[in-house]
């Protein structure tokens, strides 16, 4: 009788031993899947202000910051953290205001931007936490996944947004700054 206990106990004890092992390698898969996916969106989002770049400094004859969206746009991967970063300081040192489409598309990608690099930047964190821990390294869990990268561009300042005009109201009134009352 005895013998029956131990056995449940270590077949109990693997069962639980199984089940964690399973947790943790989906949580390493899910966790790197996220990264991945966040890398896309950041790329895409980096791409989109870079078109939108382009379009306002093409409007507005900025050849300076037009290059270096069409930089950013055309940079192979290992080059494109420091286009990025050239493009930023560009549309840092111009002024971003206006009631014109473009302008308020580029203003809410750069918004954009801020944002998809935060959630990367998190989950590329996660992901290499998750890859540092004793039992995922000893048993390799993480070898068929690509270690995440951070994109390390310079923060760009939040832009504030560019509310929209007021359909039907007069060229006029749009650029009117609201009074207090």
């Amino acid at each position: 009788m005895p013998a029956m206990w131990w056995t449940v106990g270590v077949v109990a004890a693997v069962v639980l031993l199984a089940i964690y092992l399973g947790w943790t390698a989906h949580r390493v898969e899910r966790v790197h899947v996220r990264a991945q996916s966040a890398e896309r969106a950041l790329d895409a989002h980096l791409m989109r202000r870079a078109a939108a770049a382009a379009v306002v400094a093409e409007q507005a004859e900025i050849i300076e910051l037009y290059a270096a969206a069409r930089l950013a746009l055309d940079a192979d991967p290992d080059e494109r953290e420091s286009a990025e970063n050239d493009l930023t300081r560009q549309l840092q040192a111009v002024p971003l205001a206006g009631p014109d489409p473009a302008t308020r598309t580029l203003v809410a990608s750069s918004r954009r931007v801020v944002l998809a690099r935060q959630v990367h930047t998190d989950l590329v964190r996660d992901a290499l936490t998750s890859r540092r821990r004793p039992l995922v390294r000893a048993l390799r869990m993480a070898r068929q996944y690509p270690r995440p990268q951070y994109f390390d561009i310079e923060e760009p300042s939040m832009p504030p947004a560019i509310p929209a005009p007021a359909p039907g109201a007069a060229p006029a009134e749009r650029a009117a700054p609201l009074e207090s009352v």
